[in-house]
């Protein structure tokens, strides 16, 4: 959904408020709630944004990608190096189609 917030006197209004705000309102959870891209409006005052719901965090896992997760506290980030990256990207590249990607895969124990 998208959510009009006004906050007058304040530059914004943090996203864990708004979570807060919108539990209340809709009678659900606060981890259920995922909220994201708010702009303030030219001379502040009033935000715009996209909210979503869930029924359960199990739906919201299935669904919501693995940023907004990392985002909300609750998936973990893998950490690779940005040369693993590099090699990989470079050992892919002698490779076309389905081989691709077992060379991509090749280089990691």
């Amino acid at each position: 959904m998208i959510v009009d917030v006004l906050h007058p006197g304040r530059p914004n209004v943090s996203h864990k408020e708004l979570g807060d705000r919108l539990a209340k309102l809709y009678k659900s959870s606060e981890e259920c709630i995922f909220t994201f891209g708010f702009r303030t409006a030219f001379g502040g005052g009033k935000s715009t944004g996209f909210a979503l719901i869930y029924d359960s965090l199990d739906e919201a896992k299935k669904v919501e990608p693995k940023y907004r997760l990392i985002r909300h506290g609750i998936g973990a980030k893998g950490i690779i190096s940005s040369k693993q990256r590099k090699e990989r990207k470079n050992r892919a590249k002698k490779f076309r189609g389905t081989k691709k990607a077992k060379a991509a895969t090749a280089g990691k124990k």
